[in-house]
């Protein structure tokens, strides 16, 4: 049996799977009760996807680790959902790209902050930045806008899994490459990255690690190719068409 008390076999255990960790997030004050929302709006996507990961999602993926992988400071943003959803995955991922991992919240609060941290920490995460925030990101008048001078302000690739719209405007204004993980290829986030990834956060950061895990020893000029090989305005027109145009098991 699983976390979830569970057979994973069981038919819609991956969509009750998620359900359960931003619950508990939420429980936990990790997660926003706005998370809950954003959850649910996500998994509708993901449904009308086929819960799948694509082709041109896979694609993206092995971008992503490549980009990452040729980062001079690469920093993986984390915020509520991020954590409630894939805590150990991102930490993996993190290692295998050689990366920092930061927490970046749109309802911050010191409670929030500690607890996000502290959660990574249980998941193997030996340093987490985003709690001195002695950085800012500029044009935003929110919360978000508060990051460590050392991490996201200083970093030149950015992953920016579950993100705010305006936050990957202002990033991508700041000249950081980013790559962005969202369910909805029309958001303003997967439409301004340079790697839009259109899939589950579960399946897209493990694949993510895989790949970089793999690419490890690969040269620049390899690492390079993989990167230059990826399209993501046919990548989002592709998750576009299997949204409104799959067909559903």
């Amino acid at each position: 049996m699983s976390e979830l008390e569970l057979p994973e076999d069981h038919p819609r255990y991956q969509s009750l799977l998620t359900r359960h960790r931003i619950e508990q997030g939420v429980e936990n004050g990790i997660t926003s009760k706005q998370g809950l929302i954003a959850e649910g709006r996500g998994e509708a996507f993901d449904y009308l996807l086929g819960e799948r990961t694509i082709e041109t999602a896979a694609l993206a993926e092995r971008a992503g680790a490549a980009r990452l992988l040729l980062a001079d400071q690469p920093v993986l943003s984390v915020n509520g959902n991020v954590a409630a959803l894939v805590a150990s995955e991102i930490v993996a991922l993190a290692e295998a790209v050689d990366a920092d991992l930061e927490v970046n919240l749109f309802n911050r609060t010191p409670e929030r902050m500690e607890a996000i941290a502290a959660h990574l920490r249980e998941h193997g995460a030996e340093e987490v930045k985003g709690l001195t925030a002695d950085g800012r990101i500029p044009n935003l008048s929110h919360e978000r806008a508060k990051v460590d001078a050392e991490g996201i302000a200083a970093a030149d690739v950015v992953l920016v899994p579950l993100e705010d719209g305006d936050r990957a405007e202002a990033l991508g204004e700041m000249g950081k490459t980013e790559i962005v993980i969202d369910l909805n290829p029309l958001s303003r986030s997967a439409q301004v990255a340079a790697i839009p990834i259109v899939d589950n956060i579960i399946r897209a950061v493990p694949n993510m690690t895989e790949h970089a895990l793999e690419l490890q020893t690969a040269d620049d000029p390899t690492l390079q190719d993989i990167v230059d090989a990826f399209d993501p305005k046919a990548a989002l027109t592709a998750a576009e068409a299997a949204i409104r145009d799959g067909e559903l098991d």
